[in-house]
């Protein structure tokens, strides 16, 4: 039992060892949700864009007018009431696209036909160079990094860990 144990989390620890969001995205993603660029995204004026990241995340910085949907506790009837019409253009987005790509899979298969998944998530959209915003709707460099694991995707902006500590 402790050699499995210490063989999964081995797995774990190489598992994220990726080097760049790419490959960390060919990694744990299927590509069952089609892409869309950040500069795609920056150029789209329709599209509804759902934050699927936790309310702690969110609450630091997130894309302007993006919608906070969540990951555990991401609620469908609630969507569904608030996104009618099925045929809405959707970008979903978290970190760098991975728990996004859940989200959106689970979009579609409530019919939605217009969905797609942020490249890289907020952290290519920072390093980008494009705006984020906070709680209060105010710009901000600020960007919940996750954790320290995978918060070395994010190259520009403020890491954030947890409201208290940077």
């Amino acid at each position: 039992m402790k050699s499995l144990f210490l063989m999964l989390l081995l797995f774990l620890q190489l598992s994220v060892a990726q080097k760049n969001i790419p490959e960390v995205l060919q990694k744990f993603n299927t590509n069952s949700v089609p892409y869309i660029s950040a500069e795609e995204l920056k150029s789209s004026k329709n599209s509804t864009v759902l934050d699927t990241r936790e309310l702690e995340e969110f609450n630091v910085s997130h894309l302007e007018n993006a919608i906070h949907v969540g990951y555990q506790k991401f609620d469908t009837d609630l969507l569904l009431k608030a996104i009618p019409n099925k045929q809405t253009p959707i970008v979903v987005y978290c970190s760098i696209g991975v728990r996004s790509e859940d989200i959106g899979e689970k979009l579609i298969q409530l019919g939605y036909t217009n969905v797609k998944n942020l490249y890289g998530g907020i952290f290519e959209w920072k390093n980008k160079n494009y705006t984020v915003v906070n709680a209060n709707g105010e710009i901000t460099d600020e960007v919940h990094a996750f954790s320290k694991t995978w918060g070395k995707y994010l190259l520009k902006g403020i890491k954030i860990y947890n409201q208290n500590k940077k």
